[in-house]
């Protein structure tokens, strides 16, 4: 039996257990908190976590008696204070993004100038929502299917699996599957070369776009016919995790904190966000689900669902389905939760995992 989740169990406690003002506390700063390059200044009234509904308010400790004749002040790199001697500085952190803030000091004093910096981390003011479900009917499904994508295409599934190897040994194949949900068989299927893991998937405009882990491209198909279209390779080197899109553009992770949106004529970047609760920074994330508005994700490792404001990266909700991964067959290759497919007719959620041999439909409760 697997425990519950440590971002679910994180979350939980969080809710219960005070820390002061906004959920934290001004703590002492840490070895990643402190100082740089040992100048002769330092940060005075800097704390480690900061959230939406705080301001910076700070100076230089001028503990070496400087004579300051002024001082430029930047959050990565880019410029948001120049004041004269020392005074102090407000500044509400509202374009950056969740995750770790790089501030910096340029103090020119005695006719040279000196630098430092010290790292905040930025996080949502508000703790994820938890969420329960009820089962509304379990199906079949495919064993031998390592899930990376699942997405309703009209009344059938859409299916993306990679060649993971299990504990067995047996390795599984890559693959683009149109399912019947409720018989978990497959209606049309297509693999990949076994030298190619097949990742996340999803549709958009009469296309589908599946992923592979680290061949750094993605395959386009015409979705009526599952032939090849073309690859797109991506945007940088990286891994390709979890696919989905708003009806205009793609969302991708790759295993960090980080979902990238990106034009799906040539996957090339139009911005990103980095997911976090109040508590932290989240990565891993994985396969990915566009439901009203919001991104519905799983993690990996974690028997989580998560609800991602895509204009944030701030989690909003979380559901604990650890009990699903007890209702299937325990196997040597049985592996994570993965896979979530929204249904807008009967406002359900269908999930599963790679090789597992049910998928379950699930009503989310208030």
């Amino acid at each position: 039996m697997k425990t519950i989740s440590s971002l679910f169990l994180l979350t939980v406690v969080s809710l219960f257990i005070g820390c002061g003002e906004n959920g934290k506390k001004a703590t002492s700063p840490s070895p990643d908190n402190l100082p740089k390059n040992n100048p002769s200044f330092s940060f005075e009234g800097i704390k480690q976590d900061y959230t939406t509904n705080e301001e910076l308010s700070f100076q230089i400790a001028n503990t070496s008696n400087l004579k300051i004749d002024s001082i430029l002040y930047y959050i990565n790199d880019y410029l948001i204070a120049k004041v004269t001697e020392n005074n102090k500085v407000t500044y509400r952190l509202s374009r950056e993004k969740f995750g770790k803030q790089i501030i910096k000091a340029v103090v020119f004093h005695t006719g040279k100038s000196e630098e430092n910096t010290v790292n905040i981390d930025y996080l949502p003011s508000d703790p994820p929502r938890i969420l329960k479900y009820r089962i509304v009917n379990t199906y079949p499904h495919d064993i031998k299917a390592f899930t990376q994508g699942l997405e309703f295409f009209g009344e059938n599934l859409m299916e993306s699996t990679g060649n993971g190897v299990g504990l067995s040994g047996n390795k599984g194949k890559s693959s683009i599957r149109i399912v019947n949900p409720t018989t978990g068989q497959a209606i049309k299927k297509i693999e990949l070369a076994d030298s190619i893991f097949g990742e996340g998937a999803t549709i958009l405009n009469g296309k589908l776009y599946q992923l592979t882990y680290k061949s750094n491209l993605a395959y386009v198909y015409d979705m009526a016919t599952l032939k090849t279209i073309k690859t797109l390779p991506y945007f940088k080197n990286m891994e390709g995790w979890g696919l989905t899109s708003d009806g205009k553009n793609l969302y991708m992770s790759d295993g960090s904190e980080n979902i990238y949106i990106l034009n799906p004529n040539d996957f090339s970047k139009i911005d990103y966000i980095r997911v976090a609760t109040n508590e932290k920074i989240v990565n891993q994330i994985n396969e990915m689900e566009w439901v009203k508005g919001k991104i519905y994700a799983n993690f990996f490792m974690e028997d989580v669902m998560g609800i991602i404001d895509p204009k944030t990266g701030a989690i909003e909700g979380l559901v604990d389905l650890s009990k699903l991964r007890e209702n299937v067959t325990q196997h040597v290759d049985l592996d994570v939760l993965n896979g979530i497919a929204y249904n807008k007719k009967s406002n359900t959620f269908f999930l599963t995992g790679k090789n597992w041999d049910k998928i379950f439909e699930i009503q989310l409760l208030d």
